[in-house]
């Protein structure tokens, strides 16, 4: 593992030979951002595809709690409690949110409130909360070798996933009784897509942040809706939306001496401001 780190920061020198790419912080940053941005590039089509920014914020906000839970078991590290807990709530409120019983934003709301609300009451417990307040805006700089891997293998299960998939989910999110009538388990799908983005937003809460993680996984999308004629381009566009507001967001992060994430959030809505313009311009 150490030579193959070796080995790649020696290739990013290389490949990048600028000042900032010389601390071993700023090439893991990087190698994270271009892991990070094509798993928030794709899923971010599908969540914005089929309406589930809510969701995901949700399942954001709802951390606080699985974290929470995490401190009262006494676990040394609160990560796998918090992705546990994540699953569950996501699949309790996918199976409530299509329930019919009350509108899902509502439903959602509820959720979301009630996540945060309870995750604040037993972490703010003795007024101890400001060694949690750094999840709130994240770290990308803190990430290590073995978060990398870690990462890594996420994004080679979302690709799998994808192309193994993607028919069916986007049949899906287009006409649900009509795919269920072709034989799609509308369900299973359903879940195991809720379940994906739950891991996925949870794993990157501690390097992304609380505040801001559903606008990295929601902006490049919503941009690449703007000036997209088909499913391809859609898709295209938002990895390189992904891409260049991680990246650049990155760079200008460490020049300015701003925090990463919320520098990335502030380019990726640059980014969806110029590609509405642009849509308003061919329209007239």
């Amino acid at each position: 593992m150490i030579k193959s780190m070796e080995v790649i920061y020696h290739l990013l020198e290389t490949l990048l030979p600028a000042d900032w790419i010389s601390y071993d912080f700023m090439k893991n940053a990087l190698l994270a951002i271009l892991m990070i941005a094509p798993l928030f590039g794709l899923l971010g089509t599908m969540v914005v595809n089929n309406g589930m920014a809510f969701f995901s914020d949700a399942l954001g906000h709802s951390a606080l709690c699985g974290i929470a839970i995490g401190v009262l078991c006494g676990a040394a590290d609160t990560t796998p409690v918090m992705v546990l807990f994540a699953v569950v709530f996501a699949l309790a409120l996918n199976k409530i949110k299509n329930s019919g019983i009350s509108s899902p934003d509502t439903i959602i709301s509820v959720f979301a409130s009630l996540g945060v609300a309870i995750g604040l009451a037993i972490l703010s417990g003795g007024g101890d909360f400001s060694k949690y307040s750094n999840l709130l805006v994240g770290d990308i700089l803190s990430i290590r070798p073995r978060e990398l891997l870690l990462l890594l293998i996420v994004l080679c299960v979302t690709v799998l996933f994808w192309f193994l998939g993607f028919n069916r989910l986007h049949a899906v999110s287009v006409n649900r009784p009509l795919a269920r009538t072709r034989g799609i388990p509308v369900n299973l799908v359903d879940n195991v897509f809720a379940v994906l983005i739950a891991v996925i937003v949870t794993i990157s809460i501690k390097w992304v942040g609380l505040l801001i993680i559903n606008a990295m996984l929601i902006l490049p999308a919503a941009a690449s809706r703007n000036i997209s004629s088909n499913m391809r381009e859609y898709h295209l566009y938002s990895l390189l939306f992904s891409f260049f507001s991680g990246v650049t967001g990155l760079i200008v992060s460490y020049y300015a001496n701003i925090p990463s994430g919320p520098m990335i959030v502030i380019l990726a809505s640059a980014v969806f401001f110029v590609t509405y313009l642009f849509q308003n311009k061919a329209r007239d």
